[in-house]
């Protein structure tokens, strides 16, 4: 009886969490002569970077509040088809064969829209998420790129992936939340109020613990 109430909620599911890292692609790093002495190496969060940058947060919502209408829709088509099973469930043996055959119709025919509906708002919801995010992370890069040359970082490791191969970083490596700061200040975004949406924070990425040793 609930099959219907989770298709519905799989459209419900994708708005209510950032989906911003199955959209990432990270500018790939220009190449640059080595300079000489010995590596200095940062690590950052690129994608968390992104989503928490204060125009990052500003625009996830904007996507939200465009998709909201579609949610609401789908909520209330998923609302109906389950009126009616619960009528066909409970009126069942009062209804002539050609009633419930009616019902039955009509809640599969609706079942199917419900369907069709929410992947298509799923790929259209994906697809704004991709677009905003690409967008951003572009002029995001650029603020990485000058804060490491400012500081003398010769590496930058991106550890936003759960398999990044970083076994362990020192905090004071980790130049996540000061490309954050450094971004808002020079796109001029203020931060968005309290009750507005915004990107949950994600678990600090930059410390691993090591494997055991045999």
């Amino acid at each position: 009886m609930k099959r219907t109430f989770a298709l519905a909620l799989l459209l419900a599911s994708g708005l209510s969490a950032i989906n911003l890292q199955a959209a990432a692609q990270t500018p790939a790093p220009a190449a640059a002569p080595a300079p000489a002495g010995p590596a200095k190496i940062a690590v950052i969060a690129f994608q968390v970077a992104v989503a928490q940058t204060n125009e990052g947060q500003r625009n996830f919502a904007d996507v939200q509040k465009k998709f909201e209408p579609k949610q609401a829709q789908l909520k209330s088509l998923n609302d109906e088809i389950e009126s009616l099973k619960k009528q066909l469930q409970t009126q069942g043996d009062k209804l002539s064969p050609a009633e419930q055959t009616a019902k039955t119709k009509k809640i599969d025919e609706e079942t199917k829209t419900l369907q069709r509906d929410a992947e298509d708002a799923r790929n259209d919801y994906q697809s704004a998420i991709g677009d905003m995010y690409n967008t951003l992370a572009s002029k995001v890069y650029e603020v990485v790129e000058s804060y490491a040359k400012e500081n003398g970082y010769t590496l930058v490791i991106d550890v936003s992936q759960q398999q990044s191969p970083v076994l362990y970083a020192a905090e004071s490596t980790n130049i996540t939340q000061a490309v954050i700061a450094g971004y808002n200040a020079k796109s001029g975004v203020p931060a968005p109020p309290p009750a507005a949406p915004s990107a949950p924070a994600a678990p600090k990425p930059a410390v691993k613990a090591p494997a055991p040793k045999p």
